[in-house]
């Protein structure tokens, strides 16, 4: 009972209270429901205002891309005018939830965030989370939609964690439009989906699509292999996500003139579809299963350290991408003139280990990738590897564009949901950097044993208040220099931002 009361009393002062609800304006859109989840239209066309109702724009004038660009939060927090200045306080440094009252995320899915240390003017993360519905794209022969009753389309739940770097524009934008792309790559898969049959290698041709008659001139398929690759279901997801990733990239490369999509973002996103659980990462964010105690690592980091080999690799390929300034070989330290002619350790593209030769006058050019642990770098300026965004992102004091070593595509792992009985201790955490820069996951395992036992196992209010204490946790308390955590160690000065998800128990597939 004394925990009970002391997780209210934290919870009450770090949320200071429910907010009411943010009067609409007339130049926000109205709240999202399942069915303007379902509205037709792909996600390319530039919409005229931000923000959904599960995504970002809360506090945010619409009416210009100057105000396009200003300072927002996930709309589901509810906040009102004061409570969007409380949330963009850098020194007092609130933690931020949705409130108790109203409307609950879907299955009861804990959230909770805190802005930096004064690291960058606003909070550049950004959260979504959604329930999107999803109609066949296919016709009948005739051409005419098919009835209702012919086509079933399915509901996909979607929770989306978006940090941004060099400005909040780009992770904005990915919370407001990347669930559509999803929307949009699903479409062609809806019935094919529901079939247990394996999927069709080609799909039938669209009306006023052209036709190819004459097909005497092509190889025989046998002629290359003996039998038809076996593609699944859950591959034909994962590529569906993998496009929309692209497809979100392209269109922030398109637009980030008119509607001022600065920087870029990393991106961590869940998809619930038919039993299985969707983990896409592309950056540094990160997400764990805890399952009766154990954690299941369900991404991985995204740094110029994990991928180092890749970026050699097309450093190696493509010289002209590095010019005259950048190496494609790393050394443990720069090379200075006086080492010309001498051996030094080195590694290449093809190399996980390290071995001799002898400097040459272009091993005197900074290296592609630099630095370790969270100082590692690409062209001596960012220290992620994958995300979306950066299209105008440069060497510092030069023309040459970084974009082309980084990758929008995803790393996307599944979790069967329906092959263990989950019960209501068993979470899903997404976290930002900022949580896992000074949080390892036993100590977040730790977290939701202790968390959650405290709470009854049918309170829905369990879940923002682990996210909470995990946000908590990594920020610190204020104390004589900055942020420090129990140890006195530094806490995390970055912007911070968790999803907890519930993966059994009653009431959370509602």
């Amino acid at each position: 009972m004394l925990n009970r009361v002391r997780s209210a009393v934290a919870h009450l002062v770090s949320s200071g209270g429910a907010a009411p609800p943010r009067p609409k304006s007339p130049d926000s859109p109205s709240a999202t429901s399942e069915s303007q989840a379902a509205a037709p239209g792909a996600p390319k066309s530039p919409p005229a205002k931000p923000g959904t109702a599960s995504g970002s724009g809360s506090g945010a004038p619409a009416k210009t891309p100057e105000a396009r660009a200003s300072f927002s939060r996930p709309t589901f927090l509810q906040l009102s005018p004061r409570g969007l200045r409380r949330a963009d306080d850098h020194a007092g440094r609130v933690v931020q939830s949705p409130p108790d009252t109203g409307r609950r995320l879907p299955w009861s899915t804990g959230y909770a965030e805190v802005i930096n240390a004064g690291k960058s003017r606003h909070n550049e993360d950004q959260a979504c989370c959604e329930v999107v519905y999803v109609d066949s794209r296919r016709r009948s022969v005739t051409g005419a939609p098919r009835e209702a009753s012919q086509s079933q389309g399915f509901c996909f739940y979607y929770w989306g964690l978006f940090d941004g770097h060099a400005g909040g524009g780009a992770a904005e934008m990915a919370s407001r439009l990347l669930h559509r792309h999803i929307q949009e790559q699903l479409k062609d898969l809806v019935d094919i989906l529901q079939d247990p049959l394996p999927p069709p290698l080609c799909l039938p041709s669209t009306p006023g699509s052209p036709s190819y008659s004459n097909t005497s001139h092509l190889v025989s398929p046998q002629s290359c292999w003996s039998s038809q690759k076996e593609v699944t279901h859950e591959s034909l997801v994962i590529g569906a996500i993998e496009n929309a990733f692209q497809l979100m990239d392209e269109q922030m490369a398109q637009e980030r003139r008119g509607y001022q999509v600065d920087g870029g973002c990393c991106a961590l996103v869940v998809v619930y579809l038919l039993g299985k659980v969707y983990v896409a990462n592309a950056g540094d964010s990160r997400a764990i299963i805890v399952r009766n105690g154990e954690v299941i690592p369900m991404s991985r980091e995204f740094t110029p350290e994990t991928e180092r080999q890749r970026l050699q690799l097309l450093g190696f390929l493509k010289p002209e991408l590095l010019g005259s300034e950048f190496t494609h070989l790393e050394f443990p330290r720069r090379v200075q003139p006086k080492e010309l002619g001498q051996r030094m350790l080195y590694r290449d593209q093809n190399m996980t280990g390290w071995a001799y030769k002898k400097i040459e006058l272009e091993d005197l050019r900074f290296p592609l990738v630099c630095g370790e642990g969270k100082k590692a770098r690409v062209m001596a300026t960012i220290g992620v590897t994958r995300g979306l965004g950066d299209h105008n992102l440069k060497v510092c004091s030069s023309t040459l564009p970084i974009k082309p070593f980084l990758s929008c595509f995803p790393e996307v792992q599944v979790y069967d949901l329906t092959q263990y009985e989950h019960c209501p201790d068993d979470v899903l955490v997404l976290g930002t950097d900022g949580l896992w820069d000074v949080t390892n996951d036993s100590e977040v395992a730790t977290t939701v044993d202790r968390v959650l036992s405290a709470y009854e196992p049918n309170d829905p209010s369990r879940y923002t208040a682990l996210a909470q204490a995990l946000v908590l946790g990594a920020r610190g308390t204020p104390r004589d220099r900055g942020w420090r955590l129990p140890n006195n160690k530094l806490g995390s000065g970055d912007d911070i931002s968790v999803f907890v998800i519930p993966l059994g128990g009653p009431g959370n597939y509602s």
